[in-house]
């Protein structure tokens, strides 16, 4: 009995973990976006381009930590799984 719950928190462990990583698309997008509209700013205003990317930068950062706790709790999840000390 204790094997068939090992397992099915093992195979919901790996469930949540892929769920988790589905953040990076998030991450992606938005990066992606933050760079596209700063380069359309700088190829309207030139002169402004330190301004233009350091905003850029910060909000790549900020859309990067999304993506940065997903891979956190996927590992969590796969390799210290806090669940197993449960059963």
């Amino acid at each position: 009995m204790e094997t068939l719950a090992k397992g099915i928190v093992l195979g919901g462990s790996a469930i949540g973990a892929g769920l988790a990583m589905i953040a990076g698309i998030g991450a992606g997008i938005g990066q992606g976006n933050a760079a596209g509209q700063g380069a359309a700013a700088v190829g309207r205003n030139p002169g402004a381009r330190g301004n233009i990317m350091s905003t850029m930068l910060l909000g790549q950062a900020v859309a990067e930590t999304t993506g940065l706790y997903g891979l956190v709790i996927a590992l969590i999840l796969l390799f210290a799984n806090p669940l197993i000390g449960k059963l």
